[in-house]
């Protein structure tokens, strides 16, 4: 009779702590930005229930799901409307940070304590690591006074658009990777002429891209790599636009050049991803018509098991020397933010301190050994289930690493020992170019007024850079003086040299 009162009294002392705990009020709102592409749900997600295992820490979630209503919602803040505790997964622009930072919404992490120390130094120690090391890094998520009101993700693997070139064909031709402009003309002319597929008809398509955007990562090789703003600064500090120059010209005469002879993808400016992606029950190897993809894997157009004829091509030799645009960096700004409402901002640092060791950003975005994945003898890791349910399950339900950037690193050592070839090799390639790419312009926080003037004159801008370039490509806009003066006239008027002005400015007060 003993026994069992004793096994009544634990089971009410089990049953009353779990009613306790399902009874407690959260610690924190945490909000931010997950799209319906996911398919996550936060309150139901795996990650966050592990971490709450690993630190006491419970939320209330908010987490948006339509970007433009998260915009919204971001403007809202920073009139202190309903504010939450944390930012996560947020998404915030530089000048987002910084008009939330300015209006006292969002606090600075790099503030000092009592201790002495900063924030960042005394709660999130593995942070403020990486940051001593890699003091780029610190400026690129600092204010101009120097506060930091927001934290990022590091990713040094790139997310960049390359050149993936068949070396299938190359082999059955007997030809070298290409090293200039005018050696890839060749290879591509004999990926058109010589049947480099062994079909038997002409249906070889050398090189294939999708829109000008993706063509003007080939303007390397005349020694461009301005970015989306079509500006780059030089070594002497000057912030310059190749939109109008020499060099420009003579990058869409021979992209003209290369579409003539029908070595250009002719479908380029109408696809997409989905609309040149081949299967496996549609081409073989033997078959597939690209010789050379832009993209940032080719497993965007061909299948996966197909893609291991594709390498990476390294930059190509422009008056000696090899640069490619660096479209990223290794920091995605404006992933975590603290606010004025949270009671314990050192608690919140050291919850997403976690995500900057190896074993969070694991945990984030892959799970948990012996669940999610598992490891050889190796220590090479596979998922342990298959790619259906990694993708409808793991990713969704288990991680959150997927959709908008979760602040931490990425986890790329990680990547280095998946056990598949094919996804493992695509990682070592793109590494190879990291030492050639050069970021156009460096990281700054633009004021609320720059960025909104910036805005105005790039959505005219582009609009007709993108197009007019695109014509003189295809030939419906011929590379005559006439033609090449009214392009650069357009684009002056069009605010070009107001945006280059403003650019330089903003460097200038980035070096003071």
């Amino acid at each position: 009779m003993r026994r069992i009162g004793m096994i009544i009294l634990a089971l009410l002392l089990v049953f009353g702590i779990a009613a306790a705990e399902s009874t407690m009020a959260p610690d924190y709102i945490l909000e931010g930005y997950d799209g319906d592409e996911t398919g996550r749900t936060w309150e139901n997600n795996l990650f966050f229930s592990r971490m709450r295992e690993r630190t006491g820490v419970r939320f209330v979630y908010r987490q948006a799901a339509n970007y433009s209503e998260w915009k919204q919602r971001v403007a809202a803040m920073t009139k202190g409307e309903n504010l939450p505790d944390v930012l996560f997964k947020a998404e915030l622009t530089p000048a987002e940070t910084r008009a939330l930072y300015e209006a006292g919404i969002i606090i600075d992490l790099n503030r000092t304590t009592e201790s002495g120390k900063t924030l960042l130094e005394e709660y999130a120690p593995h942070l403020w690591v990486l940051l001593q090391e890699h003091p780029d890094w610190k400026d690129a998520i600092s204010m101009p006074d120097g506060a930091i009101a927001s934290l990022p993700t590091f990713d040094t693997l790139q997310d960049n658009d390359f050149m993936w070139i068949n070396t299938q064909w190359l082999n059955v031709l007997g030809l070298k990777k290409p090293t200039t402009a005018d050696e890839l003309t060749e290879v591509l002319r004999a990926f058109k002429t010589q049947d480099p597929n062994r079909s038997g008809s002409a249906d070889e398509i050398p090189l294939s891209f999708i829109s000008m955007w993706e063509l003007r990562f080939l303007g390397h090789a005349f020694g461009i790599i301005d970015n989306d703003y079509y500006v780059s600064v030089g070594n002497d500090g000057i912030v310059t636009s190749s939109l109008t120059s020499d060099r420009n010209r003579a990058f869409l005469s021979w992209l003209h050049m290369l579409w003539e002879e029908n070595l250009l993808d002719h479908d380029g400016f109408l696809q997409t991803d989905a609309m040149r992606q081949t299967t496996n029950k549609e081409k073989t190897e033997k078959t597939i018509p690209y010789g050379m993809l832009m993209g940032n894997m080719p497993q965007t157009a061909v299948p996966e098991d197909v893609s291991k004829i594709y390498e990476i091509l390294e930059p190509l030799t422009y008056e000696g020397k090899k640069i490619y645009r660096d479209l990223t960096g290794d920091v995605i700004r404006g992933t975590f933010a603290i606010t004025r409402e949270c009671k314990d901002p050192g608690e919140m640092l050291s919850w997403v301190d976690y995500l900057y060791t190896e074993e969070g950003a694991i945990l984030a975005r892959y799970g948990k050994e012996g669940e999610e994945f598992s490891r050889d003898a190796k220590g090479m890791w596979k998922w342990n289930a298959d790619n259906e349910t990694v993708s409808d399950k793991f990713r969704k339900e288990n991680t959150i690493g997927s959709g908008s950037a979760v602040p931490g690193i990425s986890g790329d050592n990680f990547l280095m020992q998946f056990s598949e070839e094919a996804g493992r090799r695509v990682v070592e390639m793109i590494y190879r170019v990291r030492p050639y790419s050069v970021m156009p312009y460096p990281y700054v926080i633009l004021s609320e007024a720059d960025a909104a003037e910036l805005a105005k004159i790039q959505a005219e801008l582009m609009s007709y850079a993108e197009q007019a370039m695109a014509c003189f490509v295809t030939g419906d806009l011929e590379m005559n003086d006439a033609n090449w003066n009214t392009f650069c006239d357009t684009v002056r008027e069009k605010g070009l040299d107001k945006a280059v002005s403003i650019w330089q400015r903003v460097y200038d007060d980035l070096k003071k």
